[in-house]
């Protein structure tokens, strides 16, 4: 554990991954936020820099783990000094964003003498916290086994996929197909209760057929409850829809589930509910609860 750690995106994710390291014993020597006050505070708590510069986070750490929202972002960071100096550096890039942004940030991290891992997380918030991720792995081999001692740490799982651009591959599809049954359990527990059907009865019956899943068992009472704190966004949701669409498009497929999904998503976004979590959804899909478009 001698190696400093820094990160940049602090948010709930970064945030409390940064948390969960420090108490396994690692050094967290700098945190970077593009909101600083997030950054400030947590550098408070973990009493650790807070940098104004992404070229300082790179000086202060061995390894440096962004967790930031899109293509955008990371293109932004990583054009913007963070490869300053970055000989013998490792990246460790957890947002997910487009395949090709994981292949374009490797080849300009091997340039600047730099190594570059994708570490796409299937998992959220209270995951991140407790060190039990999800976590799906692209690029060197040999970059993997440098960045395992510290994934082992925030992961209750992890898999290496393959070369940089096929982690993000297989995250889009992962995310492609939540976002689907959210969408799909949302409309069956709205069509149950136009019914007029005892919703948690419904629920109960669903986890004992071919209509359960993984989201019934995480946002079904939500979407019944109308509880929606945010977990996983709305807003990432067409997000990350977005990316699987494009991934279809690329290989000449239609997806007219993932389309209409993405659709519904977007609806959210707009009508001012896409930061709630992505099981508001349900919002879209009870009748008595329809926002105007």
């Amino acid at each position: 554990m001698n190696e400093k750690i820094g990160f940049i995106g602090v948010g709930r994710m970064g945030a409390n991954m940064a948390r969960r390291l420090q108490e396994c014993g690692w050094t967290i020597s700098a945190v970077f936020d593009a909101h600083r006050p997030l950054a400030e505070a947590l550098a408070a708590e973990l009493r650790c820099a807070a940098p104004t510069t992404l070229a300082e986070v790179t000086r202060a750490a061995d390894v440096i783990i962004t967790v930031v929202s899109d293509d955008r972002a990371m293109k932004a960071i990583f054009k913007g000094g963070l490869l300053r100096r970055a000989k013998g550096k490792l990246f460790i890039n957890c947002a997910t964003v487009t395949p090709a942004i994981h292949q374009w940030v490797q080849a300009r991290a091997e340039k600047a003498g730099a190594q570059s891992l994708e570490a796409c997380m299937a998992s959220s918030i209270t995951q991140a916290r407790q060190g039990s991720l999800y976590l799906m792995c692209g690029g060197r081999p040999e970059t993997f086994e440098r960045a395992r001692p510290i994934l082992e740490k925030l992961s209750a799982s992890m898999r290496y996929i393959g070369e940089a651009g096929k982690a993000a591959q297989v995250k889009a599809l992962v995310n492609m197909v939540m976002n689907i049954n959210t969408a799909g359990l949302a409309e069956g527990l709205g069509l149950g209760a136009a019914l007029g059907l005892d919703l948690t009865m419904l629920r109960e019956v669903f986890a004992q057929t071919g209509a359960n899943s993984q989201v019934l068992k995480t946002d079904g009472e939500d979407m019944q409850n109308r509880e929606h704190s945010c977990f996983f966004s709305a807003a990432h949701a067409a997000k990350d829809s977005g990316i699987a669409l494009k991934l279809g498009k690329d290989q000449g497929l239609k997806l007219p589930l993932a389309a209409a999904t993405k659709a519904q998503y977007e609806r959210m976004i707009k009508t001012g509910l896409g930061e709630l979590d992505k099981s508001g959804v349900a919002e879209l899909t009870f009748k008595d609860r329809q926002p105007s478009s």
